[in-house]
């Protein structure tokens, strides 16, 4: 019998195979302390997965609430839960798409509501759609692998839901950025071109042309990607709209 959840904490200290005493323990829970998320996803065997930065809590009360969340939204195969940060009092969301910035994370009073990819520090997902959408793409750094697994979520029939409600909590500053320097741009840029193409990014494309390049470099690479992240594409343009 499959476990309810399993948990991935992810960080680069954990490449040693440093493996610390999880918060708590329960039959139906299991965790995975990696440093690469293909890792966690090969070994996990529950009906939903965590995918999560060492420096998110996840409790009991965030599992419990998970768990009804779950029972509430069955059409959705994944979710985007908030963040709260104790040392500023702030809350930290899922993206949406943004034709000028590429995504833009919720306003914090959003409701809820379908979202492109979750806040990096933190997302669930079902069994079901981490099998049908494959591994991560190892080629990307962290943040870009969890907004390129996210949006081929999408070709693989899967939603992300964000509700208000699903909160996580860090003690830590959260960093919201999606990218940062000129490679995580790139890395970003790659994600969104192989799952929505040169069409939907360009006023992206155009706003940052530096990536233009990047892209034309690795473009017999990244049209291979692309090809089997849409091949059988479930996604239509109406869903795609919504994300906006």
């Amino acid at each position: 019998m499959l476990r309810q959840f399993d948990v991935i904490v992810v960080s680069k200290r954990f490449a040693d195979g440093a493996k610390p005493t999880p918060p708590f323990t329960d039959p139906s829970l299991g965790w995975f302390f990696v440093d690469d998320i293909n890792k966690g996803f090969e070994a996990s065997e529950a009906e939903w997965i965590v995918v999560a930065s060492e420096q998110v809590k996840v409790t009991r009360e965030f599992l419990n609430n998970l768990a009804e969340c779950n029972a509430s939204f069955p059409m959705v195969d994944a979710l985007a839960p908030r963040i709260h940060c104790l040392k500023d009092n702030t809350f930290h969301s899922g993206f949406r798409l943004d034709p000028h910035n590429g995504m833009c994370m919720l306003d914090e009073n959003a409701k809820m509501r379908f979202v492109a990819a979750p806040h990096p520090l933190i997302g669930a997902y079902s069994r079901r759609i981490v099998q049908r959408t494959g591994k991560v793409d190892a080629s990307l750094s962290y943040r870009a692998q969890v907004v390129d697994f996210t949006l081929r979520m999408l070709h693989a029939g899967g939603k992300m839901f964000s509700v208000p409600y699903l909160v996580a909590n860090t003690s830590e500053a959260v960093d919201d950025t999606l990218f940062d320097n000129s490679k995580s741009l790139d890395e970003f840029t790659f994600a969104m071109f192989k799952s929505l193409g040169l069409w939907t990014n360009r006023k992206f494309l155009m706003r940052h042309a530096g990536t233009l390049y990047g892209l034309w470099k690795r473009r017999k690479e990244l049209e291979e990607k692309r090809d089997k992240a849409i091949l059988l594409s479930k996604l239509d343009k109406k869903f795609l709209e919504e994300l906006g």
